[in-house]
């Protein structure tokens, strides 16, 4: 424990919420729900206005409907989301260069190390000047909490929420926490916490009260004696910087249980292809391919492939996948597919080889380029939804060793993923191409797609798009051929809806705008031109 509050957490209000109201003037003020929107889907975060009528994150997105019905249901945009939150990590990291990441949306920094703060006057001063640079980069807030630990400045931008700071002083630690329910601490779920309870033991100053032997017999001693020291207010550990990614990985919960071996084949080629554009935007290369099945019993089995060097080439990466899906049984149906790569590398071993056939080749040594599987070069783009969504759930992760998934979303539960999840950078959200019969083909001639279905576009609602005629916009609905778009921008005033064809050839996806410095408040748009 430090003599003096130069720890400070900062948590993100409504982290993912809050984005999509400043980046859609209509929502602002209303109820904004972010989640996957199947079936099956879940709720990552929710506004304010939201949680006014009881929902909360990890709740299902049907049950999220029924509680507010007049709520406004969004696909996450990660793509954003990142770029948001690589601005107030950089804001972060001009006050000290011990910052550790939690999530997107969440930190722990260390001032004395920075040597911006050394008591409690100096570490306030630079909270609030903190929260109000965040505003003015982002338009977005973030409640702050300083103490001497880092339990208790968790703890305490918890208490500062929405839009606050609170610093605890050093020394009024355990007066600080008594009157807390004892779920406050880490590491007390539901389970702890019942025990805890049918003991007589609801705060954390009875905690600390009933003293170590007794915690040590009523829960063991490793969680007796940790328990026992957070109950006074003590804790040592240090703030790390962040570590780096350790997988990468994506997946995708489907609305119905999928039983065609064809389509399960598809599906998996398509997730190897997001998970290498997600694993070159983190600017990485992996050796280990792993495979994520969770059938229709819920069981869930995971296959991995190690190659011979790491590897960011779509073609092996889909290859080894397919590989892996021979030894899985789908019998019965599937539910929720994913692929990952670990084993990460700052180099892609397969470009080496490239590399040297096409040195040869230069040379005139006209070699054959036989035996690599092929690196193929380029860049990726900017990688999207960690989290984020293939018909509904949370699924495209980058592991690492951090703490807590981001703002509430479930973390993949580490196979193939990693340990937690923390998103990549995202590109334009692309319209899902979804099969439909065409009428017109024969399904055992091929034609226009598998078993010869056409294309049909689907947006998703909260997608950005942009008209030839009306500029940038998002999605707002869509159904029996049609999508509704409001077009509107961040800083513009709220904008006129209009509806289309899904297939309009002048409505294409878009990149997400910047929060800061869009059109100002009342600014002209084409749609008020």
């Amino acid at each position: 424990m430090r003599a003096a509050p130069t720890i400070l957490h900062l948590d993100m209000d409504a982290f993912y919420a809050s984005v999509e109201q400043a980046s859609k003037p209509s929502l602002l003020g209303k109820a904004v729900i972010v989640g996957g929107l199947g079936p099956r889907g879940v709720v990552a975060t929710a506004s304010y206005e939201a949680r006014r009528f009881g929902v909360h994150s990890a709740m299902p997105m049907a049950q999220a409907r029924r509680l507010c019905p007049n709520g406004a249901c969004l696909i996450p945009r990660f793509s954003l989301y990142r770029e948001v939150s690589d601005t107030v990590m950089g804001l972060l990291r001009e006050l000290s260069p011990l910052v550790e990441p939690l999530s997107l949306d969440e930190a722990f920094v260390d001032l004395e190390a920075g040597g911006v703060a050394f008591d409690a006057e100096t570490a306030r001063a630079t909270g609030e000047r903190l929260r109000a640079d965040i505003t003015a980069a982002t338009g977005l807030s973030g409640s702050v909490g300083l103490a001497g630990s880092k339990m208790l400045a968790k703890v305490a931008s918890e208490e500062a929420k929405p839009a606050g700071l609170l610093l605890v002083e050093v020394g009024t630690e355990r007066e600080h926490l008594a009157p807390m329910s004892v779920r406050t601490l880490p590491g007390v779920g539901p389970a702890t916490g019942e025990h805890l309870r049918r003991a007589g033991i609801t705060t954390v100053g009875e905690l600390a009260e009933a003293g170590e032997d007794e915690l040590v017999r009523m829960v063991g001693r490793s969680h007796g004696v940790g328990l026992y020291r957070m109950a006074l207010g003590l804790d040592e550990r240090p703030v790390v910087a962040e570590r780096d990614a350790k997988s990468v990985s994506v997946e995708d919960t489907f609305d119905v249980d999928l039983h065609d071996r064809v389509r399960i084949r598809t599906e998996v080629q398509r997730l190897a292809d997001r998970c290498v554009e997600r694993l070159r935007g983190s600017g990485h290369s992996g050796r280990t391919i792993v495979l994520k099945v969770r059938r229709y019993d819920f069981s869930t089995l995971t296959r991995s492939e190690t190659l011979r060097g790491p590897t960011d080439d779509p073609t092996v990466v889909r290859e080894a996948a397919a590989r892996l899906l021979e030894s899985v049984d789908t019998t019965g149906g599937v539910r929720l597919l994913g692929v990952g790569v670990t084993g990460l590398a700052d180099y892609t071993q397969e470009d080496l080889f490239a590399f040297a056939v096409a040195a040869a080749a230069a040379r005139g040594d006209g070699e054959d380029g036989g035996g690599g599987e092929g690196g193929e070069g380029g860049e990726g783009g900017r990688g999207g939804s960690a989290g984020s969504t293939g018909p509904d759930g949370v699924g495209e992760n980058v592991g690492t060793d951090g703490e807590a998934g981001a703002d509430g979303a479930a973390p993949s539960g580490g196979e193939p993923g990693g340990e937690t999840a923390a998103p990549t950078p995202g590109r334009a959200a692309v319209p899902v191409l979804v099969p439909v019969p065409d009428p017109g083909k024969d399904p055992e001639g091929g034609g226009a797609g598998p078993s010869g279905l056409a294309a049909e576009r689907r947006w998703s609602a909260g997608s950005d798009v942009r008209h030839a005629l009306h500029g940038p916009g998002w999605v707002q609905g869509s159904g029996v051929g049609r999508v509704t778009v409001r077009f509107e921008q961040p800083g513009s005033e709220p904008g006129r809806v209009r509806t289309f064809l899904v297939d309009d050839p002048e409505l294409e996806p878009s990149d997400p705008m910047p929060l800061v410095g869009a059109p100002a408040a009342g600014a002209t748009t084409p749609e008020h031109a």
